[in-house]
């Protein structure tokens, strides 16, 4: 079982940037496909991007394409969700999670798909 800690989140001017990390609490993120969701105040989860074990497949939501990019550092045991030219309506707790995949190049992108999740971070982009 893998345990993970978000952070980097906080307060940005539109247009602006942040990273958020994912961290494990252990040496074996490597092992997981992870993803980002987010939820906004009074909305459902919503699916953000996700990458494959080996960090060579990325798949985003449309909303976020061309803006986030998603990486991951399996020797630092930590994936990053790089996030340029934010917007008011990225604003949201944004959560990562992990499941192990079958293979290195399979990402999911539905919640029910990961198996393990972070506690959060907040997230909020003023216009």
């Amino acid at each position: 079982q893998v345990q993970l800690v978000e952070s980097g989140g906080g307060l940005v001017q539109a247009g602006g940037s942040l990273r958020l990390s994912c961290a494990a609490s252990e040496r074996s993120l490597w092992n997981y496909a992870i993803g980002w969701f987010r939820q906004a105040p009074g909305r459902e989860y919503e699916f953000v991007a996700a990458i494959s074990r080996s960090g060579g497949v990325t798949y985003y939501a449309d909303s976020v394409t061309g803006r986030f990019t998603f990486s991951r550092d399996n020797a630092k045991s930590t994936a990053y969700l790089q996030m340029n030219n934010l917007k008011p309506e990225d604003t949201a707790v944004y959560y990562c999670a992990a499941r192990l995949p079958p293979s290195i190049s399979i990402y999911y992108t539905t919640r029910n798909d990961y198996d393990y999740w972070g506690q959060g971070t907040q997230v909020t982009v003023s216009s």
